[in-house]
């Protein structure tokens, strides 16, 4: 039985499922925005928010806990703290939106793209 198990599995394990959610994370964090699955994208808000949440505080702690989260990419973690943040440091939630894009032609999957607000 699933009772209390909300996260998505992906087919994956969970070091595969935490490499997927860093790397669509870091691609975010540069780019603004990007096109994935509808799940992938709902799994990753959550995710992405909560880092953003912890970067506004911006101590020297929390960038290290997001550091550690974002597998030392420095750079990214720079941008998010530096840019990203201050700009919702009024706004208590909702930094990223999710826009249904329809289904993939080749194999029908729901897509979404995810980006800042």
């Amino acid at each position: 039985m699933r009772h209390h198990n909300t996260k998505r599995k992906f087919g994956r394990t969970k070091n595969q499922k935490k490499a997927l959610l860093n790397s669509l994370a870091l691609n975010l964090i540069v780019r603004g925005k990007i096109k994935t699955t509808e799940p992938k994208a709902k799994e990753l808000r959550p995710f992405i928010e909560k880092l953003i949440t912890k970067a506004k505080k911006g101590d020297m702690a929390t960038r290290r806990v997001i550091i550690s989260k974002l597998s030392n990419r420095s750079r990214e973690v720079k941008k998010l703290f530096e840019i990203i943040a201050p700009k919702y440091k009024d706004q208590k939630g909702g930094y990223t939106r999710v826009l249904k894009l329809g289904l993939r032609k080749a194999d029908g999957a729901p897509m979404a793209l995810i980006e800042f607000v």
